[in-house]
């Protein structure tokens, strides 16, 4: 079996002129001043570019988790008229009876305490519920609407 050796290159070896090591390819010492504009510009583009679309993602996470919760409280809130045979007082009934394990936070507000209730004279109960921003969705229609 034959072995295999690989010589060393006369320019992979550093001279050793006047005691110190000099390599015979010189190497950049750092970018120039032109070269860091270019970059910066680069990633300034790409933030203007990328800033929007992260806004209107967190927009619809928030929408996306209103129609969630919305969806299950009125679902509770039919739950309770099924079982009791009346509406419930409010959202914080509905957490004492145990349909609820807590009064969830509105994404919109960021409090849990800003829903807007419905309440329904004649049936005596919270008949419905709603965000209690003021803003408007991307559908056009204010959450408080929803």
């Amino acid at each position: 079996m034959s072995r295999l050796t690989v010589k060393s290159l006369r320019w992979m070896e550093p001279s050793t002129e006047s005691g110190r090591e000099i390599w015979p390819v010189s190497s950049s010492q750092g970018f120039t001043i032109i070269e860091l504009m270019i970059v910066v510009t680069i990633v300034g583009i790409l933030a203007t570019l990328a800033v929007p679309s992260y806004h209107a993602a967190i927009v619809k996470a928030k929408e996306g988790a209103l129609r969630q919760d919305l969806f299950s409280l009125r679902d509770v809130i039919d739950q309770h008229r099924a079982d009791k045979g009346k509406y419930p007082e409010t959202i914080q009934a509905l957490v004492s009876a145990g349909y609820l394990r807590r009064v969830p936070t509105d994404p919109i507000t960021g409090g849990t305490s800003s829903w807007q209730e419905m309440v329904d004279q004649a049936e005596g109960g919270m008949v419905d519920v709603f965000s209690g921003s003021e803003l408007v969705g991307t559908n056009g229609v204010p959450y408080n609407q929803w």
